[in-house]
């Protein structure tokens, strides 16, 4: 089970560097040796490191940007690699994520994020759980 919730810590250490606007953070979740890649709601696929830390720059250089929330986070893990799905609440937008992470250096990293728009209303937004195995 500590597999599991340091996957979720890797994911709560996303959203965190995330609110927060702090890059250096943001640059050591990403995977270094691992191809990555990142889907900004309303963007083309980025790919690369180098790449995917420039688009994270811009956004968290944005002082206008809105608060973000993670809510209903669950972690599914298999070996080296795993996924959250979750819930961004962006100021009034509801999104729906994954992160992918792969296990490099013995520490969890991000090679993967996606998010796009969600129809579910807030009010049906699940309570953080645990997460189950799967």
């Amino acid at each position: 089970m500590q597999e599991h919730a340091d996957v979720l810590f890797a994911n709560d250490t996303f959203y965190f560097a995330f609110q927060v606007r702090d890059l250096a953070a943001m640059d050591r979740l990403w995977a270094e040796r691992a191809p990555v890649a990142c889907i900004h709601p309303g963007w083309p696929v980025i790919t690369g490191r180098e790449e995917v830390m420039q688009s994270w720059a811009a956004i968290l250089a944005n002082d206008s940007a809105p608060a973000i929330t993670c809510r209903g986070a669950r972690a599914y893990r298999y070996a080296d690699s795993a996924f959250v799905t979750c819930y961004e609440l962006i100021g009034a937008n509801l999104l729906v994520a994954t992160n992918v992470f792969l296990r490099e250096a013995e520490t969890w990293r991000m090679v993967h994020h996606q998010a796009g728009p969600c129809n579910a209303p807030p009010g049906e937004l699940p309570e953080e759980e645990e997460s189950s195995l799967q």
